[in-house]
């Protein structure tokens, strides 16, 4: 009793809390945040013309992406698939690939919970797999939605998962 007594007369930050309720109803709502914004994400308006096996495409460079990582965390769910790709620029002739992967991608900027520094995140990205004649395959989006914008601070690839399994199997 005298050591509780003599902690709180210290000045300063204690390590016992006077009410752990409230201490506890602090850490729940941390492990929401964190859970919201780190979620996972979802594809959406997807639309699957026909099915066709891939083993290869090559995927169309946009250097105004301004996503460091959007090019290799597509490589990378394109590869969990058994898909090997190829980046070429812009113009390149189409009859180089027998498919083609085009994207367009939007940043934003926010701090993090608790953080100080501005930092981008995908806020959306569309996705759209088409034959070396042109025809769509396949098209599908992220987009981060919702008041809460759940999965904001998650990965590129993160984001970039689902949409590529949508893109490759409609599912």
């Amino acid at each position: 009793m005298a050591l509780l007594a003599a902690a709180a007369l210290l000045p300063g930050c204690s390590i016992i809390s006077p009410v752990p309720a409230i201490e506890l109803i602090k850490a729940a709502g941390g492990a929401a945040h964190h859970a919201v914004m780190y979620g996972p994400s979802q594809a959406s308006n997807t639309v699957f013309h026909e099915p066709m096996t891939l083993s290869k495409l090559c995927i169309e460079y946009r250097p105004d992406g301004h996503i460091v990582d959007f090019v290799p965390a597509l490589q990378a769910e394109l590869k969990k698939h058994d898909v090997d790709s190829r980046v070429y620029e812009a113009g390149t002739p189409l009859e180089t690939c027998g498919a083609w992967l085009k994207y367009s991608a939007a940043i934003a900027w926010d701090t993090t919970l608790f953080g100080n520094e501005y930092q981008p995140y995908l806020r959306q990205a569309a996705l759209t797999l088409q034959t070396s004649s042109g025809r769509t395959l396949a098209s599908s989006q992220y987009r981060l939605e919702g008041l809460l914008e759940a999965g904001k601070w998650s990965s590129t690839r993160d984001k970039l998962a689902p949409v590529v399994t949508a893109l490759l199997t409609g599912e």
